[in-house]
């Protein structure tokens, strides 16, 4: 028997997935949750064998939560499953020990297969974002300016970020002027735009 975390802010969708996967004579649902800050909670106390993770989950999202996951309970294999295909994403996800990654159209019949295939320690990923992924340009973000582009995604000052990263206020401009100048944006504004568009954020 496969044991599943399920993660989905969306109710009804959520619901649906519960429904369709225990409809599966070899896959139990041990818990759901709508938020990715409850997730890790959960899977210490139920040890799933599988976690299928939104990736737009609120708080937390469904990356970090994978990331989360390999660290504290190495054993719980995950599934991300999105709405938007892009590459950064992707590439992010298996940076943070994603075991799949899965449309969220594909048929209802490839979810369950596709959770079989990762308690296996099979790798999973939907043939159309393979293809996207190996068309898709590399990050030119480093993991500094991307952090600093989030926290200023975020509404952030320098000087506020620098507080939150022990950093100096210019080395945080430093940054981001890199990040902007990187990603041929005209200010911070439209290098987020352009860096979430990709999926490095």
């Amino acid at each position: 028997m496969v044991r599943v975390l399920l993660a989905e802010d969306m109710l009804m969708l959520r619901k649906a997935l519960v429904t369709l996967l225990e409809l599966e004579p070899d896959i139990e649902v041990v818990a759901e949750e709508e938020s990715g800050d409850a997730v890790l909670a959960w899977a210490l106390k139920t040890r799933p064998d599988v976690a299928v993770l939104d990736i737009d989950l609120p708080g937390t999202d469904g990356i970090e939560v994978a990331a989360q996951l390999h660290e504290q309970v190495p054993e719980c294999r995950t599934l991300i499953l999105t709405s938007l295909g892009r590459p950064g994403n992707l590439r992010r996800a298996f940076e943070a020990h994603a075991s799949g990654f899965l449309l969220k159209d594909a048929e209802p019949e490839r979810l369950a297969d596709a959770i079989r295939k990762v308690a296996k320690g099979e790798r999973v990923l939907d043939p159309n974002l393979a293809v996207v992924a190996l068309q898709s340009a590399e990050n030119p973000l480093t993991a500094r300016e991307r952090e600093t582009l989030r926290l200023a995604a975020d509404g952030e000052s320098a000087v506020e970020i620098a507080g939150r990263l022990f950093l100096s206020t210019g080395t945080v401009r430093n940054y981001l002027t890199t990040a902007v100048t990187k990603l041929n944006a005209r200010n911070r504004m439209d290098a987020v735009r352009i860096a979430r568009d990709s999926g490095w954020l």
